[in-house]
């Protein structure tokens, strides 16, 4: 059973940064797809970030291009989510996301493993 584990959010000021973490483990193959969803109160979850990990593919909702960047340490079985130049909207509960599959979708629905979340507060 795959298990995830989110940890870095916090309480930031507008262009500050934080490096989110996600650790893994469970998984019994090596290509599978890791997202970053998030969402604010009021809102449905929206994924920001994507990436396979037996590849290069990435892939980013367009409101954060440029300015959060996926990544992965495969000796730690951890991805990562690099936030950079963190804006008042950026608030919002960030869930890691995983299926040991292909990244065919950028649907909530696609994953079948979450973490619990972490929360990330940008303030003006």
């Amino acid at each position: 059973q795959v298990q995830l584990v989110e940890s870095g959010g916090g309480s930031v000021q507008a262009g500050g940064s934080l490096r989110l973490s996600c650790a893994a483990s469970g998984f019994t193959a090596t290509n599978n797809c890791m997202a970053w969803f998030r969402q604010a109160p009021g809102k449905e979850r929206e994924g920001v970030a994507f990436m396979h990990t037996a590849g290069t593919y990435t892939n980013y909702a367009d409101s954060v291009k440029a300015r959060f960047t996926i990544s992965q340490n495969n000796a730690k079985n951890t991805v990562y989510l690099q936030m950079n130049s963190l804006k008042p909207e950026d608030t919002a509960m960030y869930y890691c996301a995983a299926r040991s599959a292909g990244c065919f979708s950028r649907q909530v629905t696609y994953f079948n493993s979450w973490g619990q979340g972490t929360q990330v507060t940008v303030s003006s």
